[in-house]
């Protein structure tokens, strides 16, 4: 993970947010390439879930439209949907090196025998283990973990005297971790001139809310009827207790998200069908090895506006500070009819926000399957998945990004900087250009501009060399094999379209 981090910032994929002050942990800015990366998700995101026809599992067209809502809304909103009141992380103090941690995110070694010390780490955090399985050893002053007969717990099930005894991830001393408390996730702001109750607000948790919000008028301004859906992507915040693990865990990120509207009676044959539709989009851009899976939550980890049985699983990706388990890229879930009916109530607007199914003659709130994914770890883990050392190259490495998610599609060269080569590259560049990302870069060796290109994930370059002002030919160099041809420089762009699915 150090090394593609070490690459992100090398090459221009992500940046620490406002790095010339010392940064702010839990934000993050992406660079030119990482730009073009995270714009290709979202794009391919908005195209293949709202713009692209497909039909649903009862054989008809699929309706989704989109919404973009505001980032504060009236603060009742987070009322009615319950996160002023109950959306808390449990947060735990550490008094010796005064920093913060999600209690639900440590877990806690120690060796069997009764009294002995206890060590605690992050999960998932494989420096802060490491540290905890060391300090064990030596502690029980043995060799080896394999020689201590140790457990490894959750911190919140240790009793008050064992929490007396645990020394936290980054202290020396036991007893130093406070009791854990609830922490309110959502950052508060004020509206308008006078910082009093009356103007407090939120930044938005989520975006789902927004989408219910409106609800009623997108039923009014289009022709869409149940089922269909509403679809978003847009920026949320998480003040979150700890943030961690690059930008898997920040405190502003993107979500992808579509509230699909349905009849009660439908909610299985949907669920599974966004399940499915949603897994198979991740294998679609560049996911498609052992380190994606499907999981089915438990029945303990069914959130609040789940109904018992309904159906939520998470698309999950092994990321490098997870393995060998999974972090969550996307979830899909049976939201029921909770949040239509807790805005119909909070509102005073009972009966206008149900929805009238004509061919039932019925009225009633619509179930809603919502597929909410992390347009930020999507870009982490497409990363992840590119990044693929290599001895045989100049760079050591290459990204092997899909070419639809690759942010710069060809990189176009002379071979020398002279003799007509810069000029012919250069006319070639703007063509393409027209259509596509395209680099051109006349300078330097052509092994190293292969190699800023293999960094970048560039599928394809094209070189302009001595042959190509007799022949009108150039050479293609594939970034996957390091193979190259010759085509005529009249059929590259049908040459690439094809390649590109464009």
């Amino acid at each position: 993970m150090d090394e593609i981090v070490s690459l992100c910032r090398r090459r221009g994929f992500i940046f620490g947010s406002s790095e010339i002050y010392g940064g702010i942990n839990g934000f993050w800015d992406y660079g030119p390439l990482g730009t073009e990366l995270k714009r290709n998700l979202k794009n391919a995101w908005w195209e293949d879930m709202v713009l692209r026809e497909r039909s649903g599992p009862d054989g008809k067209p699929i309706d989704i439209v989109g919404v973009d809502c505001t980032i504060i809304m009236n603060p009742k909103v987070w009322v009615a949907s319950g996160h002023v009141g109950g959306f808390n992380d449990p947060m735990v103090d550490c008094r010796e090196s005064k920093l913060r941690y999600r209690a639900d995110h440590l877990l806690a070694l120690g060796a069997v025998e009764p009294n002995a010390r206890i060590h605690v780490f992050v999960e998932n955090d494989a420096d802060s283990l490491a540290r905890a399985e060391k300090a064990l050893v030596k502690y029980e002053k043995r060799d080896s973990l394999d020689s201590v007969r140790h457990l490894v717990r959750p911190f919140t099930a240790l009793s008050a005297e064992e929490r007396a005894r645990a020394v936290g991830p980054d202290a020396k001393e036991v007893g130093t971790l406070t009791e854990p408390r609830q922490f309110n996730l959502m950052f508060e702001t004020y509206v308008g001139a006078i910082r009093d109750e009356d103007s407090r607000a939120y930044l938005r948790p989520e975006t789902a809310q927004g989408i219910f919000a409106n609800f009623q008028n997108v039923l009014d301004s289009t022709r869409v009827r149940v089922p269909f859906g509403i679809a978003q992507i847009g920026k949320a915040f998480r003040n979150e207790v700890t943030p961690r693990n690059f930008t898997f865990r920040s405190r502003e990120f993107e979500q992808a998200e579509i509230e699909f509207f349905i009849h009660p009676a439908t909610a299985g044959e949907w669920y599974a069908y966004w399940r499915n539709e949603r897994y198979r989009w991740w294998q679609s851009i560049g996911l498609a090895g052992d380190n994606l899976t499907l999981r089915e939550h438990d029945r303990d980890e069914l959130a609040h506006y789940a109904k018992e049985g309904a159906g939520c699983c998470d698309v999950e990706y092994r990321f490098p500070f997870t393995a060998p388990g999974f972090g969550e890229l996307e979830g899909v879930a049976h939201r029921s009819d909770f949040d239509l009916r807790q805005h119909a109530e909070h509102s005073g607007r009972r009966d206008k926000m149900k929805y009238f199914d004509q061919e039932r003659s019925e009225r009633y709130f619509p179930h809603v399957i919502e597929p909410s994914g992390g347009m930020d770890r999507g870009t982490l883990a497409l990363l992840c998945e590119a990044y693929t050392p290599d001895p045989s190259r100049p760079s050591g490495v290459f990204m092997k990004f899909d070419p639809r998610m690759a942010p710069v599609k060809a990189g176009i060269f002379p071979l020398v900087n002279k003799d007509g080569m810069p000029e012919m590259a250069e006319a070639l560049s703007r063509r393409l250009r027209k259509r596509w990302p395209v680099e051109f870069d006349p300078k330097q060796s052509i092994g190293k501009r292969y190699a800023r290109m293999d960094e970048a994930g560039t599928p394809y370059c094209f070189t302009i060399d001595g042959d190509s002002l007799r022949d009108q030919t150039v050479t293609v160099r594939h970034r996957d094999t390091q193979a190259q041809e010759r085509i005529g420089v009249d059929g590259v762009e049908a040459w690439l379209a094809e390649r590109l699915g464009a």
